[in-house]
């Protein structure tokens, strides 16, 4: 409950206003000369403390922070520290605290700037495939549909393979549970977007067919026996896609299901599982539900995405938060003597990014940092390997000269020319002054002349950071750079330099002894 309790606070915090700006004139931070010699003695001895795990981990948990470039981490990281009072940079997001770190090239097959299909079928399946496909090899026809194609081309993933060895798996994710990255751990297709059997129908790569390949939403219920056994936990969004059109939504009263098969593959879930299993829609449900007598648990708590975290407290339904997922998954998972598979994805930093909105962005980034520090309570270092990561970037910026603790969500203002003076905000040669956050494309540029953000507030929870080319919607696109892996627990140490991204995959498969 604490890390809830944490979340409600920034929240509260950002609505409030700027957290820094009764700190001002100060332009720097509260370093003394003897703190940052006793800071880099006490990290090399802190460095010279690591001892390389070595041992089989019990337990794999893949955190995916989707859209989590190193520049929303920098700025999440000054935005939960400023929201605690300081200056920000100083911060350490929690997962930042993990002993190894390197660097992940996200690349795919075909793509210099990949999308989520084959950068987490990279990470859960060891191979780097195609645009759009989930779990299946590059050699896969852009379209294929048919389901004999993509059986012959499927890539087990670890997901699978740890089912197959007895353990238990489970998935937690703000995205709907059919999206891509909760999708590459169980699903198989060429196309990402088939999330329901409307979508298969509707696919003219798929007309005509005798055996289309299975929707999203149906291969989560119609995974292998193995698999099925396995798969105790999913939570998330996306409960149109389970639903048909004749089913009223339990929230929202007059809307419906997205399926046109008549198939109900909620009720088909708890079917197949038998006793022991529970469907959860809202919050009252979800803390209803003691693991140690629940065997399977699927939570569907939208109709498609969840809510962003900075609206989740005012969701009608009520959604629990990312940490509170994980530590009921962990809760459920644990209980389990073999031990567990779990993935856990923060989706919507990159909804928020696409629709060039960084506060949402970092917000969401501070919650996944939240149920990342949650794992790391809830299980041993000694047998659980934790790796956290993002699947790709995008084109988010930090830029000009703001001074030390300056507003991460407002105008650059640099350290002014004498001290003791108030700092001013920096002028474009347009006249105007410019925020700190930036993207290079996206739906915040306008044609013609420059707005002028100095007239507006830029910490608003809708406020569009400002973007040079472009473009309707939520359409700023992803970014090509390369993105932070940390890791502890068992074999974290093969964790190390610049990586391929297919490389975490065998990290994970190595540490447990597959």
């Amino acid at each position: 409950m604490r890390q809830t309790s944490m979340t409600g606070l920034f929240v509260a915090a950002l609505c409030a206003g700027s957290a820094t700006a009764a700190a001002e004139p100060r332009t720097g931070g509260p370093e003394s000369v003897a703190d940052w010699k006793s800071g880099g003695e006490q990290f090399i001895a802190d460095a010279k403390k690591l001892q390389p795990n070595t041992g089989r981990a019990r337990n794999v948990i893949l955190f995916v922070g989707d859209g989590m470039g190193i520049s929303t981490v920098t700025a999440a990281r000054i935005l939960e520290g400023q929201l605690r009072g300081r200056t920000g940079e100083e911060n350490r997001l929690f997962f930042e605290t993990l002993p190894y770190a390197a660097l992940s090239k996200t690349y795919s097959w075909d793509q210099q700037t990949p999308d989520s299909a084959p950068t987490m079928t990279a990470m859960v399946t060891g191979y780097k495939t195609r645009e759009d496909q989930l779990s299946v090899d590059h050699t896969t026809a852009r379209g294929e549909c048919d389901a004999r194609v993509i059986a012959a081309r499927a890539l087990p993933t670890i997901l699978e393979q740890a089912a197959a060895a007895g353990k238990a798996t489970g998935i937690v994710t703000t995205t709907r549970i059919t999206h891509a990255t909760p999708g590459a751990t169980y699903a198989h297709t060429a196309m990402r977007n088939l999330e329901h059997d409307g979508q298969v129908a509707s696919a003219p790569t798929c007309a005509g067919l005798a055996t289309p390949v299975s929707d999203i939403a149906r291969q989560l219920i119609e995974v292998s026996p193995t698999v099925r056994r396995s798969l105790r936990v999913a939570l998330g969004g996306g409960r149109d896609y389970f639903r048909h059109t004749g089913q009223t939504d339990p929230e929202y009263g007059g809307r419906t299901g997205l399926r046109t098969d008549g198939r109900d593959l909620i009720a088909e879930w708890k079917d197949s599982r038998g006793a022991g299993s529970a469907f959860v829609w809202n919050r009252a449900g979800f803390d209803a539900i003691d693991p140690a007598g629940t065997r399977y648990l699927l939570g569907l708590f939208e109709r498609s995405h969840m809510q962003y975290e900075s609206e989740r407290a005012g969701d009608t339904g009520g959604e629990p938060s990312l940490a509170d997922m994980t530590g009921k998954a962990i809760a459920l998972l644990q209980r389990d003597p073999a031990g567990f598979f779990l993935h856990v994805e923060g989706g919507r930093i990159d909804h928020a990014h696409h629709a060039g909105n960084a506060r949402r962005a970092l917000i969401e980034t501070i919650a996944f940092a939240q149920a990342v520090r949650r794992a790391w309570e809830m299980t041993d270092p000694k047998d659980t390997l934790i790796i956290v990561t993002a699947d790709h970037s995008h084109t988010f910026t930090l830029a000009g000269y703001p001074h030390r603790g300056n507003d991460i969500l407002g105008l650059v203002r640099p350290v002014p020319k004498v001290d003791g003076q108030n700092p001013t905000p920096t002028l474009a040669v347009d006249g105007m002054p410019y925020t700190t956050l930036g993207y290079a494309n996206g739906p915040g540029a306008v044609s013609g002349a420059r707005g002028n953000p100095g007239s507006v507030d830029t910490t608003a929870p809708d406020y569009r950071q400002q973007a040079t080319v472009p473009f309707r919607g939520d359409a700023e696109t992803h970014g090509g750079e390369d993105v932070a892996i940390f890791a502890s627990g068992p074999m974290a140490h093969l964790v190390h330099g610049s990586m391929e991204q297919n490389w975490i995959y065998y990290v994970m498969k190595e540490a447990f002894g597959f």
